[in-house]
């Protein structure tokens, strides 16, 4: 063998021994940066606190999906069943933005750690009441006003900030299909939101004249007062229902969205706008305006509601509840009530509450 080949064989050797030795430190530099740093770039402006850090194996990979809900102490166990469901019916990449007071974050945090929902990636936000300072009616007949938490679908880039789409989902619901599907739904250029309209919707027609079931503007405005006739909306355009929001976050931010609706809140607590012969919301109205003829649609079939209101959820046939890839129980009557509609497909996702603090009421518990 000669000296020539001697020398190419060592410096291919050393040349080996070398990639070797780099792959080794990069792998070593990657896991530090983990431990030291798991969470890097999902700070918030708002006071809020992370899930524990998983283990490889059990991160779901691909796109995150970012989901908003809100949780009050009284209907917790609503905020665990509608995570369950989006949960288990999907493989996608969820992960969740609780907003809540700070009298429910530990009972939310032992409910999530000590159940089957460990596994589920969140952020716990707490919202902060003063915000609504000044911009809201203080009217006692309205529930609302004394639940700030309604409020938080207005601020939702203050929420998920690094996001460019998200999904907003009230807690009265239960999600059946994946919500890969509904995160996807195409929302046109300059949209900054998609809702679901109540004229056409699979879950509006043939129960829109009951109390808390209009489905146009005149239903929810008062447009006898000059602010709102300024505004040249007719009263007969098709109302839609915020329980369920796909978000285009850019296009909300660009367009100031949060300082409009803001805008018409206080305003309301000024002139009272709104209309007092069939709706209660004050949190739907400024959507309404704001996003007047200018939001996308969402399918029929991924808002299937109206199952809280009275005789309303009965007149869905099992197939159709079947069929249907969201349910929403707005209305008075909770599925985790005496009297709602379809308690039974709620209960296969509610998940008892560790602390026992949470029941669902059900009337065979007191016969």
């Amino acid at each position: 063998m000669t000296l020539r080949r001697v020398n190419v064989i060592i410096l291919v050797l050393l040349a080996v021994a070398f990639l070797i030795l780099v792959q080794r430190n990069l792998l070593n530099l990657g896991d530090f940066l983990h431990k030291e740093n798991p969470d890097a770039g999902m700070i918030l402006p708002f006071e809020s606190e992370l899930s524990p850090d998983l283990r490889s194996d059990s991160v779901r990979k691909g796109e995150e999906i970012p989901v908003l809900i809100t949780a009050t102490e009284d209907r917790l166990g609503a905020v665990v069943a509608a995570i369950n469901s989006v949960y288990e019916n999907s493989k996608a990449n969820v992960v969740f933005t609780i907003v809540t007071l700070n009298d429910t974050v530990d009972h939310l945090k032992v409910w999530l750690s000590e159940t089957k929902l460990k596994t589920v990636k969140y952020n716990i936000v707490v919202f902060k009441p003063e915000l609504l300072s000044g911009k809201i009616s203080k009217d006692p007949k309205t529930p609302e006003t004394v639940k700030p938490l309604t409020f938080a679908r207005y601020y939702l880039p203050a929420y998920i900030p690094e996001a460019e789409k998200a999904i907003y989902l009230d807690d009265d619901i239960i999600v059946q299909g994946d919500i890969q599907e509904l995160y996807e739904t195409n929302l046109k250029p300059g949209h900054a939101a998609a809702f679901s309209d109540d004229c056409n919707s699979a879950s509006a027609k043939g129960i829109v004249r009951g109390a808390g079931n209009q489905n146009n503007y005149i239903g929810f405005l008062d447009f006898k007062k000059a602010a709102i006739k300024k505004l040249g909306m007719k009263p007969n355009t098709c109302s839609f229902n915020p329980g369920v929001i796909i978000t285009n976050l850019t296009e909300w931010k660009n367009q100031n969205i949060t300082q409009q609706l803001e805008h018409w809140m206080e305003l309301n607590a000024q002139e009272d706008l709104y209309s007092k012969t069939l709706a209660e919301s004050i949190t739907t109205p400024p959507l309404l305006i704001v996003f007047y003829k200018h939001h996308s649609n969402i399918d029929p079939m991924w808002h299937v509601r109206h199952l809280g209101n009275t005789g309303a959820g009965n007149r869905y046939s099992t197939q159709f509840i079947r069929a249907a890839k969201l349910l929403h129980w707005n209305g008075h009557y909770k599925p985790w009530g005496r009297a709602s509609s379809y308690s039974d497909v709620w209960d296969k996702w509610f998940i008892p509450d560790p602390t026992g603090k949470f029941h669902p009421v059900r009337r065979h518990a007191e016969e």
